[in-house]
C-alpha cells in the first residue's frame, strides 16, 4: 500500500485529513495497531477518543473498522480532549489507545496520537508501524476473530480524579479560561465548576472551524481576546487551551504572557516544598533561570529534549515528579498519573495563586530577568538538517560548553546560552537565544547565527557533489 511517509512523524501522525488521510490508510493503520497490540496480548483492548474537527467522525470510522478487524476490542470513550483519553488508558487498563486529533494545527488536518499500554507510542515505533502499512503485514497475518466494540464514557471519573487530587479549598481567584473552541472546553469547564470554581469562559463550546482564533496558546496574537477580559474584569490571571487540552497557556494580571518555563518554576517551587529532592524535568529550550530555581529550593534540575513522548519516557526512567516544556505541556507525577493535561495544570496553577495569596507578577518578582527570542525557525531540508546541526556542534565542541542531547545548546558564561536543534516534525532547525541584556542576547544571536549559515552552505555544496 502506498502512504504518505511525511505524515509518520516523531511523535504522531498528523497531515491534511482530505490530501493525507484516506479512509483506507486510517482503516489500514487501525488494522496495524492491532497486529501490533496483539504480540504483546491475545485480543488486545484499545481505547479512542476523538477531537471536534470537521474530519475526525469520518476518521473515527475508519480507524475503528480497522482495528476490530484487526482483533482488537474497542472502547469508543467520546469527543474531548487528548489527557482524556490519557485517563482512560489508566482508568480502563487498556492495552492501547488512540486520539483522534491535529492538536492545534490548523482546521483542515488531522491526525493520530498513540499509547502502548500506559506508554507514549513515538519514534521508531510509529516508523515501523508505517512499514507494516506499506508491506501490508497485518493483512497476512489475520486475527483468529474479529474484535467487539462498546462505548463507554469517563467524564465522570475523570472530574473525581480531578477533585480527589485537587488541595484547593473555597477560593475566589478570578480567573478567565480560554479553550479556543478546541476539545477540552465542555470537560475543562464542569471539571472547575466541580471543584467550586467559576472562571469566565471564552469560546469554551467545540467547533471544528475554530471560528474565534488559531487554538495554539504560544503565539501571542492567539491571546488578545484572553488578555482584553482579564484587563477588563480586573481577573487575578488568564488561563489558555490548546486545540487537544494537553498544553497550558497563562496571562498575568497585567496581560503579560508567562512563558511555560516560569509556569513550571512556579509548579516546581510548590511541589519541592513537600518533596524535597524531587527530580524535575525541563527542556533545551527553557531559561536557565528554572534551572537554578530548582536547585536553589532544593530539587535535582534535569535537562531533557524537546517532545511531550521523549520526556514522559524520561520521567519514567528517572522517578521524576515533575516535567515541562516551553510549549506548554506540563508533566506532573505528582498526585496525577504523569501524562500532559491542560486541564490539570489549571488546577494546580489556580492551587498556587490561593495558596499563595498572590499574583503570577508577585509569585515571579524573585527571579532573575532575562532577555530571551521566541522560537527562531530557519528553513532547513530534511535531508540537511541534522547533518547542519551536527557541524554547528562540532564548531562549538571546545570553545564552549556543549549540551548536546537534542541539536546543540551552547553555554556562553553568566546563564547566557544559545540552542540550536533540528526540529522532529518539520524542514527546519530551531534556534532560541538568552542572556541577561539584549545586546549580549543579540551579540550571541548573530554569531550562532553565523556559524548556522555557514554549515547550511557546507552541506547543500556536499549535497549538491553526491
Amino acid at each position: 500500500m502506498k502512504i504518505p511517509r511525511h505524515i509518520f512523524r516523531e511523535y504522531d501522525i498528523r497531515g491534511v485529513a482530505d490530501r493525507d488521510l484516506e479512509d483506507d490508510l486510517a482503516r489500514e493503520l487501525g488494522r496495524a495497531f492491532a497486529f501490533v497490540l496483539r504480540k504483546d496480548v491475545g485480543t488486545p483492548r484499545v481505547a479512542v477518543a476523538r477531537d471536534g474537527r470537521l474530519s475526525s467522525d469520518r476518521l473515527f470510522a475508519a480507524l475503528t473498522e480497522g482495528l476490530l478487524a484487526g482483533g482488537a476490542d474497542v472502547i469508543y470513550v467520546g469527543v474531548g480532549p487528548t489527557p482524556m483519553l490519557y485517563f482512560a488508558a489508566h482508568h480502563l487498563e487498556t492495552h492501547g489507545a488512540v486520539m483522534i486529533t491535529a492538536s492545534h494545527n490548523p482546521a483542515p488536518d488531522n491526525g493520530f496520537k498513540m499509547m502502548r499500554g500506559k506508554a507514549s507510542f513515538y519514534g521508531k515505533d510509529i516508523q515501523a508501524l508505517a512499514d507494516l502499512i506499506e508491506q501490508e503485514v497485518a493483512l497476512a497475518e489475520p486475527p483468529a476473530a474479529r474484535g467487539k466494540l462498546t462505548e463507554t464514557r469517563v467524564e465522570a471519573a475523570y472530574i473525581e480524579s480531578v477533585r480527589q487530587s485537587s488541595r484547593l479549598a473555597h477560593t475566589n481567584v478570578r480567573f478567565v479560561i480560554d479553550a479556543g473552541n478546541g476539545a477540552a472546553g465542555p470537560l475543562g469547564v464542569a471539571t472547575l465548576s466541580a471543584l467550586g470554581l467559576a472562571p469566565e469562559a471564552l469560546y469554551c463550546d467545540i467547533d471544528g472551524t475554530f471560528p474565534n482564533h488559531h487554538p495554539d496558546p504560544t503565539v501571542p496574537a492567539n491571546l488578545a481576546a484572553l488578555r482584553e477580559r482579564v484587563l477588563a474584569t480586573g481577573a487575578t490571571l488568564g488561563v489558555a487551551w490548546d486545540g487537544d487540552g494537553d498544553r497550558i497557556g497563562a496571562i498575568d494580571e497585567t496581560g503579560e504572557v508567562v512563558w511555560g518555563d516560569k509556569l513550571l518554576l512556579l509548579y516546581a517551587r510548590a511541589l519541592l516544598r513537600e518533596h524535597p529532592g524531587a527530580t524535575i524535568l525541563g527542556e533545551v529550550k527553557c531559561s536557565e533561570t528554572l534551572y537554578a530555581d530548582i536547585a536553589k529550593h532544593g530539587g535535582r534540575p534535569l535537562v531533557w529534549k524537546t517532545g511531550h513522548s521523549l520526556i514522559k519516557t524520561k520521567m519514567k526512567e528517572e522517578h521524576a515528579l515533575l516535567a515541562g516544556e516551553m510549549s506548554g505541556h506540563m508533566f506532573f507525577a505528582d498526585r496525577w498519573p504523569g501524562f500532559d493535561d491542560a486541564v490539570y495544570a489549571t488546577v494546580r496553577l489556580v492551587e498556587i495563586v490561593a495558596a499563595e495569596g498572590k499574583t503570577l507578577r508577585e509569585l515571579l518578582a524573585d527571579v532573575p530577568p532575562t532577555f530571551v527570542t521566541p522560537e527562531i525557525r530557519v528553513d532547513c531540508p530534511d535531508a540537511l538538517k541534522f547533518a547542519v546541526v551536527a557541524d554547528v556542534v562540532a564548531h562549538y565542541r571546545g570553545k564552549r560548553p556543549v549540551l548536546d542531547i537534542d541539536g546543540g545548546r551552547f553555554d556562553f558564561g553568566d546563564g547566557a546560552w544559545g540552542l540550536c536543534r533540528a526540529s522532529n516534525t518539520q524542514p527546519v532547525l530551531v534556534l532560541r537565544f538568552e542572556a541577561s541584556t539584549p545586546e549580549r542576547r543579540d551579540e550571541i544571536r548573530r554569531e550562532v547565527e553565523g556559524v548556522v549559515a555557514e554549515a547550511i552552505r557546507r552541506a547543500a555544496e556536499a549535497g549538491g557533489r553526491t
